[in-house]
């Protein structure tokens, strides 16, 4: 039970094999290669009790931070290769039933070895060297095509490795149905679909991507009959799931560059079948958590395999599975072929399986097809109404909480109209959270779920069929990501809503209605990837995302002006990047540089610009890191670009656009970003000026540069002018916009900045927030009432929670922006006016975030007053007078969540300081709920 092994290669049996390995086992292997070395390990044999019984494996030391994934059941597991030089395994059996167990044979791999991949059944390998750069090749016995790459190459990774860069082909019958999927996205679906597919059918599709690359499957559809029709998808982790049944499964996500898609149909029952939509994505770190043991596990309703005598036992029933709690359980016969359902009580959300079935998974073993499902408690979401609006993940843009259960529903306040969204962020933990959407207002009906999201691939909008919809978002117990910022509206029936035009792209046709066809392409220099049309369909979703425009990696320039851009720009360019380009323009001539923006791993990621064509050629520069480089002129008419990016982490990438130009001119100087350029000649003696976007100003260089000689040489009087958003100022124009600095990028750090807004006496001054998003509780924008510090304060605000507008009772605002010395953000867009005073009444005084307003009389001598949403409290509570001057008698108050207080009632909600923001430091809050006498 268990040791230290070392040696070229050996075998590992479980104790007692074959004949059953003893309960209450814990043995633990490890195998130790030579340094740099590697480990395959082959399965030829594999039966251990399912769900009880379960041997882990680590890359590495039998340690948590190398554990890789946990097998269990009776399916022969597929080969298994280390990073490292060291491998371990670990048998763990419970107290009851064991199986035969299991016996691997193991191998020590050099680092320029791949090993033997196998041959698949009724196969046939040609080939036995396994080293880098070796070619091996498949073919198939007569009457079978073979279904993948017919040729695999031994190839060295990036850590000092070896692997197959595709995996091993299968053979399929002649007159079967499936294939062999490439490209970058597709739809994979049941023989007929959606009609009723054939009985007797075997279907295997194999997609196969780029070594490096993984697969994510979600299945838009999925009706079989329970238990004898099936899908079994290989390739991810674990390393086989088999579907059933009539509920959409979750989404599937390789863990390796391919995946395999098995259908099995029996003889009767036929049903709609299965449809899925494939993504390939670049490599990604997933996290495999292996199998969860069935919940409620009772022994006595554990049964033994074997009896005294030794001789095998079947049994026919399942253990009681139990019933939820905040739940209940529909039905209760737990023999072979019975189904039992559950449902979850009021606020409660049912989370995985509505129904199990009994089935037979070995020949004398009978389990439940799925675990009991839990009722989670809904913690958040809302009720939510057209005609449009926003909403988000909790906590965004900061990262979800844990066990999480939020469900929204949309309505249109139109019956007759429907609800479309659109994802401005996505990023859920792949695999694991997930966002299920459906159509209608009956949260959780399989029946009606449109789409089931996770990771960061979204469908570019989403519509409904009637006129709500529903959201549902579940995360899990680990580490989560930033969520996402949603947007909706009503749009018109039978409709997929306007998808857009990809960056660098062109779209041909403006028509949205079901059965409309868009047709797009990409502008000069760039490659289109995706769909080239896309149609909407009659369930008002586009048959594909619309396609993207990127940049190729390799590429010569001959125009005389152009841009070339990192791979995937501005979204980050990936990993294990040699991108070379070459930028040729006519003898005699040179060619400039200017880069408009610039974001590289710092140290290990690089842009050499070479003086020529080949890789010798001299280096006016190596640029890394974030800060954008100055413009830079060839010598020659030839420049070389080289980018290398090494295999981990990512920037945003670079933007440079190029022009040439003749000895007796100046180059491009390029439109500074926030500016306009005015003038287009650049010979000998000419001149460009260059003003300022609204609430720019100029931070470098003169308005106007002159192309002059300068010490023989052609070039601007001075760099191009830069346009930045100041830190304060005093503005008396009747209207404007005032930044915080950086705008459109990050603040900086340890500001402290003033503005001053004036207008003509007998006015007012009106302020918009049109973006607002600082670090709550540091970093902060107080308004005041008057021209300086010592007037009157109007708010004071953080995070991201700000008035719709704010007026002044005298024509001077004085605005304080104040940051700490850590962490920024985006800041604040905000426009002013000058507005003049009804005689007869007052302003519009707005409506408090998470609160109402009641009254809508705003002439002189009413009042308003206001309330809040559960949870929150106001400011104060005082009604609003509008008085003789013209200005009401308070600010606005807002809807703060408390730190502590007394709660009556016999309901209610209590929310943390800042809420949905995130709380301050240094709490200590104590809340004091009073119910009604004599009830807890």
């Amino acid at each position: 039970c268990g040791g230290t092994l070392k040696g070229l290669n050996g075998t590992i049996e479980s104790p007692g094999f074959p004949y059953g390995y003893p309960n209450g086992a814990n043995c633990t292997w490890v195998i130790i290669a030579e340094e740099r070395n590697r480990i395959q390990i082959v399965f030829q044999s594999f039966a251990l009790e399912e769900e009880y019984d379960y041997l882990s494996l680590y890359d590495g030391h039998p340690h948590p931070a190398n554990f890789r994934t946990r097998l269990t059941g009776f399916h022969l597991p597929p080969p298994v290769t280390s990073t490292k030089s060291v491998f371990s395994l670990r048998l763990t059996s419970d107290f009851a039933v064991s199986a035969h167990g299991f016996k691997v044979y193991y191998e020590e791999l050099q680092s320029s070895s791949c090993g033997n991949p196998g041959v698949p059944p009724k196969g046939i390998l040609y080939g036995q060297r396994f080293d880098v750069g070796d070619k091996i090749r498949y073919s198939c016995v007569t009457g079978y095509i073979l279904d993948g790459h017919p040729q695999l190459t031994c190839i060295a990774s990036s850590v000092n490795t070896a692997s197959w860069d595709f995996p091993v082909p299968i053979c399929r019958a002649e007159d079967a149905c499936g294939g062999t999927m490439r490209g970058s996205s597709g739809i994979i679906s049941s023989p007929n679909f959606p009609n009723e597919y054939h009985n007797n059918a075997d279907c295997t599709w194999t997609i196969v991507a780029e070594p490096g690359d993984t697969i994510s499957i979600i299945f838009t559809d999925f009706q079989m009959e329970e238990k004898y029709d099936y899908l079994e998808i290989e390739g991810s982790e674990p390393p086989t799931i088999v579907l059933s049944g009539m509920n959409i499964p979750p989404p599937v996500i390789s863990n390796k560059n391919w995946l395999r898609l098995h259908f099995v149909t029996d003889s009767n029952h036929r049903y709609r079948g299965f449809s899925a939509h494939y993504q390939v994505k670049k490599a990604i770190d997933f996290k495999s958590r292996g199998f969860k043991l069935f919940p409620g596990k009772d022994n006595s309703n554990k049964f033994s395999i074997l009896n005294e005598g030794g001789i095998k036992q079947a049994s026919n029933l399942c253990p009681d599975p139990g019933e939820p709690e905040n739940g209940k359980r529909i039905g209760s016969d737990f023999s072979l072929g019975a189904t039992v359902q559950f449902s979850c009580d009021e606020d409660y959300v049912l989370q995985g399986s509505k129904s199990i079935t009994c089935q037979r998974i070995a020949e004398v073993f009978a389990a439940w097809s799925d675990h009991r499902p839990v009722c989670k408690v809904k913690t958040c979401g809302s009720n939510l109404q057209g005609p449009g609006g926003t909403f988000t993940s909790p906590n965004f843009p900061f990262q979800y909480d844990s066990n999480a259960q939020c469900v929204w529903v949309i309505t249109a306040i139109n019956t007759n109209k429907v609800i479309q969204i659109n994802f401005e962020e996505f990023d859920l933990e792949i695999g694991y959270d997930t966002l299920t959407i459906g159509d209608g207002g009956e949260v959780g009906d399989p029946k009606t779920v449109l789409q089931v999201l996770t990771g960061s691939f979204v469908p570019d909008l989403i519509v409904s069929m009637s006129n709500q919809m529903w959201l549902h978002l579940q995360t899990d117990e680990s580490v989560g990501s930033i969520g996402f910022k949603v947007n909706y509206k009503e749009i018109e029936k039978e409709s997929c809503g306007d998808p857009g035009t990809p960056l660098y792209g062109i779209r041909e046709g403006d028509g949205f209605s079901n059965r409309d066809v868009l047709r797009f392409e990409c502008q000069f220099g760039f490659e289109l990837i995706g769909e080239k049309s896309i149609i909407c369909q009659e369930n008002n979703q586009w048959s594909a995302n619309i396609p993207i425009c990127i940049f190729p990696c390799l590429s010569n320039f001959t125009a005389p002006m152009g841009t070339v851009l990192s791979p995937d720009y501005p979204e980050g360019y990936g990993n294990n990047l040699n991108c070379i380009w070459t930028i040729i323009s006519d003898p005699g001539s040179r060619i400039h540089l200017s880069f408009n923006d610039f974001d590289l791993e710092s140290q290990f990621d690089f842009l050499a610009v070479k003086d020529g064509d080949s890789v010798d050629s001299p280096i006016i520069g190596t640029f890394t890191g974030a800060e954008v480089p100055s413009h830079l002129t060839s010598n020659g008419h030839i420049l070389r670009l080289e980018f290398q990016a090494d295999h981990s982490m990512s920037g945003r990438g670079f933007n440079i656009t190029y022009n040439t130009f003749g000895h007796n001119e100046c180059p491009d100087p390029g439109v500074p970003i926030n500016a306009r350029r005015f003038g287009d000649n650049f010979q000998l003696g000419s001149s460009i000026s260059v003003i300022c976007e609204e609430g720019f100003i100029k931070t470098q260089g003169t308005e106007t540069i002159t192309c002059m000689l300068v010490d023989g040489k052609v070039m601007w009087s001075g760099p191009i002018p830069k346009c930045g958003a100041p830190c304060g100022g005093h503005f008396s124009s009747p209207s404007g916009v005032i930044l915080s600095p950086g705008w459109p990028g990050y603040y900086k750090d340890s500001l402290n900045c003033e503005w001053v807004i004036e207008a003509e006496p007998g006015h007012s001054i009106k302020i918009t927030f049109e973006r607002f998003q600082t670090e709550l509780n540091y970093d902060v924008l107080e308004v005041h009432d008057g021209p300086n510090l010592l007037s009157p304060l109007l708010g004071s605000y953080n995070g991201t929670q700000v008035p719709q507008f704010l007026f002044s009772s005298s024509n001077f605002m004085y605005l304080l922006f104040t940051t700490d010395n850590s962490r920024s953000n985006n800041g604040f867009k905000i426009h002013y006016e000058s507005v003049t005073v009804n005689t007869y009444s007052c302003l519009d005084p707005g409506i408090p975030v998470h609160g109402r307003r009641y009254g809508h009389d705003f002439s002189i001598g009413s009042t308003v007053s206001f309330s809040c949403d559960p949870g929150y409290r106001l400011s104060h509570e005082e009604p609003l007078l509008c008085e003789k001057n013209h200005w009401w008698s308070h600010p606005l108050p807002t809807c703060d969540a408390l730190c502590g207080g007394d709660v009556r009632g016999p309901s209610g909600t209590i929310l943390s300081p800042g809420y949905p923001d995130l709380y301050p430091n240094s709490l200590n809050c104590t809340w004091t709920v009073d119910v009604t006498h004599g009830k807890g």
